[in-house]
């Protein structure tokens, strides 16, 4: 599970290399809590008739991990598939489909995706069309993708931009990549291993000749890794702990080794509390009702950027009995807030200040049925807290007996799921 507030730093091990479908798999074992997200995200693209798209438990000879499955009916029987089981053109000199950057731009910004999911993807493609452009030497907006135009390879490069949202904010790392080597058809037609765009794309990184030919690194797997280490590269060295690891496989065998990609994700080595600042209005109230100040604070509390308001009763000028009213809010939404409390509220005036406040990594999981949602907290001891909503249970009927029993359920349940 992510935990909220908590930052990791992930280390890809591209034991058998590392290609678009692998990074997802390898992201998805390590956080299967991610999964059921990942493939409704996915269901959001348009697909050919009797495509399929899933995350499937796998074993080798040694470790067992997870495959990212993307399938459609399309004519692969042409196509040769590389190391990883990717499809490549026949380089028969038939024609060949291939898909122009702008079209899949368009497409992008089509699609109802999740807009950081939007923008992590774009972002990807960007990446390896400008290498494309390198290569042939055009203009990235002049670019068509073959291999990496094709459906599945669209699915890959979304369902890894919503990975990288998903486990955001992370840093990243990378062990030295498996160079490869040979030839490979391609709808280009013969291409030396590694591919012209990948060789562009991994300048700079460390790469290892372990013996073991083919293609070890695939243009998407290299876009992804160019991608994430330019935006966020791991800095420094402080203590760490595993939080979680995955596996991600490819379909063929190599000789040799394990055709996987390891993750590995670091965290704090305990779980300590965040700075962060906000914002804090202040006023009191003593010429408005009582019921229209509640309707006028139930009207605020719902406003963008609000994150609590809390009242007191305090004794005003000449002895009067007033309320007094505390608003914490995000410093950016503080101006907007500002305006509604003068638009709801009697008030003449309001105290701004800018505090900051410590908060320890918390999560809400809703459980059981019906669902009940429980709030998480890790405390800096490691030790793990759980509190159901009151809210839900405010459903139960059966009086206090009822709501305690459902309430110790939910939570024994809910620090269970995030334990495993």
């Amino acid at each position: 599970m992510i935990m909220a507030g908590l930052a990791y730093r992930i280390h890809l091990d591209p034991i058998g290399g590392i290609a678009g479908d692998m990074f997802v798999a390898a992201l998805a074992d390590a956080f299967p809590a991610l999964i059921p997200g990942l493939l409704a995200e996915l269901k959001k693209l348009p697909a050919p008739a009797g495509a399929t798209i899933e995350v499937v438990a796998h074993r080798d000879a040694a470790l067992g991990g997870r495959r990212f499955h993307v399938a459609a009916p399309a004519p692969a029987r042409h196509r040769q598939k590389d190391a990883h089981g990717h499809a490549h053109g026949d380089g028969s000199g038939a024609a060949h489909a291939h898909t122009d950057y702008a079209d899949i731009r368009k497409l992008l910004h089509q699609i109802p995706l999740r807009g950081p999911v939007r923008e992590h993807a774009l972002g990807l493609f960007a990446v390896l069309a400008e290498a494309e452009a390198e290569v042939h030497g055009i203009r990235a907006d002049e670019v068509a993708f073959h291999e990496a135009g094709a459906w599945d390879s669209i699915v890959d490069f979304v369902a890894a931009a919503y990975l990288i949202d998903a486990v955001n904010p992370a840093q990243w790392t990378c062990a030295a990549l498996p160079l490869g080597g040979g030839r490979i058809r391609s709808a280009h037609g013969v291409l030396p291993l590694p591919a012209p765009a990948t060789a562009l794309l991994l300048r700079g990184m460390p790469v290892v000749d372990d013996g073991i030919e083919g293609e070890r690194v695939t243009p998407t797997g290299a876009a992804i890794l160019k991608y994430l280490l330019a935006r966020n590269p791991a800095q420094g060295a402080a203590p760490m702990a595993i939080a979680a690891t995955g596996n991600g496989f490819g379909t063929r065998t190599l000789r040799g080794a394990a055709n996987v990609l390891r993750c590995i994700a670091f965290a704090q080595a305990s779980a300590a509390a965040a700075d962060e600042e906000i914002s804090v209005a202040s006023f009191e109230i003593d010429d408005q009702t009582a019921e229209d100040l509640a309707l006028a604070l139930d009207r605020i509390r719902r406003a963008p950027g609000v994150l609590e308001i809390y009242q007191a009763p305090v004794f005003g000028k000449k002895g009067r009995m007033a309320t007094q009213v505390q608003i914490l809010a995000r410093p950016e939404h503080i101006d907007d807030i500002a305006q509604l409390c003068f638009a709801e509220t009697s008030t003449l005036g309001l105290r701004l200040a800018r505090v900051s406040r410590k908060l320890v990594p918390r999560s809400v999981v809703a459980v059981g049925e019906p669902k009940m949602r429980v709030k998480l907290a890790q405390r800096p001891s490691g030790r793990l807290t759980a509190k159901a909503e009151l809210d839900d249970l405010a459903r139960i009927a059966g009086g206090k007996p009822a709501r305690d029993k459902v309430r110790q359920a939910a939570e024994r349940m809910a620090k269970s799921r995030k334990k495993a």
